[in-house]
């Protein structure tokens, strides 16, 4: 498991050794480890001496940093060239690189193979405008992408994409979420002793080995009941398809038996590619979890059928996915009744639909919600999460899953190519999935367990975009092939 820390964090763990006046040995300690990947991606491409490497370099520690980072390397034989953005400049970083035989140049020069971008900090705000770099250059960031809020991955302004981001002490929140790690490209972490000092981290991603745990192989003695029953109420005589893209999804995680309570056509088109799901139009049955809400629709008939799942897990204590329609018609008594029977609920929304959830049903939060959603996902699914005792698992670019308790795990498996109609529809399938496996454990552990069904969505529908656009029925396949790729 990866974890992140917010640079308010890292800054605070720096406090101490800051204070024992250990100050320029952590920004040599930054600075050696910046230019010793530096020196590795040179290698990559060509020789390391004689190749030109410049730095935009800001007036703080960053700038600090880069400065450093440069005085090193000129000692390998870089052409080393510093280029500040600002009328102050880290003077013990400027000594450094001029005794080392570095320069300062008011442009990029034209023969830089690589740019280390030292401009902004981990406390750095709002927005700024960088200069114009030259294509085909490399880019390696000095901490985090300038114009990157450490905190959030909020870019307020302009930031120059990475190829690479050299992040010191910890990784930084603002690198895993939504535009920061978009912009951050490769992340790689030097360590400047840090370690003793971290507290508890802000956000964790779960890895492949903690993902496929989730969905871990049949034991030798497993019999279907005992692998998992998975209860699901979607699709409508509007929208049936939904109903079958659950259906394939939650079969393809390899569970025991899926159960389907809908509609008559939605059912024949479930029975059609899939003959082995179990299907009626009741909730009866041996269901431990249900999915309800993809294609449900928002008639009385909808809303009929959900008040009956709601009743089911209420009267067993089962999990509940809510989604898609669901999302629009739970309500407040539904999830206080949830709650009190011991009820692992799970909600799947994307920003739009979180925004409409909380003005409906936590309008004490709504008050600028739809700007935190876009600029701060983590804190907004944190918030729903907690106001309405749930687990929250926001989807978009990253995906955020938030226990209301506070423990939030991102992933960033995928891409643009799952947006596209029908893949959340899975997504809720897999996370249905994940709560028949290992049944309750609280929502902490329920957490954990809908950020392995992000983790598989993603890292199924990247396998699937490698062969050319695609639509949501082609994921169940790569599903598959993901699980048995360990």
């Amino acid at each position: 498991m990866i974890h992140a820390y917010t640079g308010a964090a890292v800054r605070a763990a720096e406090s101490p050794l800051l204070r024992a006046g250990q100050g320029a040995a952590l920004m040599r300690r930054a600075a050696w480890g910046l230019a010793r990947v530096v020196v590795r991606e040179l290698r990559s491409h060509g020789p390391v001496a004689g190749a030109t490497v410049t730095a935009l370099v800001g007036t703080g520690n960053n700038g600090g940093d880069a400065l450093w980072a440069l005085a090193f390397l000129r000692r390998r034989g870089v052409n080393a060239v510093a280029v500040p953005t600002g009328e102050r400049i880290h003077e013990a970083g400027l000594a450094a690189l001029r005794r080392a035989g570095g320069r300062v140049a008011d442009q990029i020069p034209v023969d830089a193979v690589m740019l280390i971008d030292g401009v902004l900090g981990t406390g750095a705000r709002g927005g700024w405008e960088p200069p114009l770099v030259p294509a085909g250059i490399t880019v390696v960031a000095c901490d985090l992408p300038s114009g990157v809020d450490a905190e959030t991955g909020h870019v307020a302004g302009g930031v120059i994409p990475a190829d690479l981001t050299v992040t010191f002490g910890a990784l930084k929140t603002g690198l895993v979420v939504g535009a920061g790690a978009q912009a951050a490209g490769r992340v790689e972490v030097v360590d400047i002793g840090l370690g003793t000092y971290l507290e508890e981290s802000d956000v964790s991603s779960l890895e492949r080995d903690d993902a496929l745990a989730v969905f871990a192989q049949p034991a030798w003695d497993d019999h279907k009941y005992s692998r998992g029953v998975l209860g699901v109420c979607a699709g409508s005589e509007q929208y049936p398809g939904a109903a079958v893209l659950v259906c394939s999804s939650a079969l393809a995680s390899g569970l025991g038996m899926v159960q389907y309570a809908g509609p008559r056509r939605a059912a024949d088109l479930v029975l059609t590619a899939h003959p082995e799901v179990v299907a009626g139009s009741g909730v009866e049955g041996k269901a431990q979890a249900w999915v309800a809400g993809p294609g449900l629709g928002s008639d009385d008939d909808a809303r009929s059928r959900l008040a009956a799942v709601v009743d089911a897990c209420v009267d067993g204590g089962l999990p509940l996915v809510l989604d898609a329609s669901a999302l629009g018609l739970v309500t407040l008594d539904h999830l206080s009744r949830l709650r009190s029977a011991g009820c692992e609920v799970v909600l799947t929304p994307h920003q739009g639909e979180l925004v409409k959830l909380v003005d409906r049903l936590a309008p004490h939060l709504a008050g600028g919600f739809a700007d935190l959603v876009k600029a701060d996902p983590v804190a907004a699914a944190r918030r729903t999460a907690g106001a309405l005792g749930v687990v929250v698992l926001l989807k978009g670019s990253t995906t955020v899953s938030a226990a209301p308790g506070g423990r939030t795990l991102v992933q960033n498996e995928g891409g643009p190519e799952l947006a596209t109609a029908g893949t959340g529809d899975c997504l809720a399938g897999l996370v249905g999935s994940t709560l028949v496996r290992t049944q309750h454990g609280g929502l902490s552990a329920t957490v954990e367990k809908a950020a392995a069904a992000a983790w598989l969505h993603g890292t199924a529908g990247s396998t699937t975009a490698s062969g050319g656009p695609f639509g949501a029925s082609s994921l169940a396949s790569a599903v598959r092939h993901a699980l048995t790729d360990r």
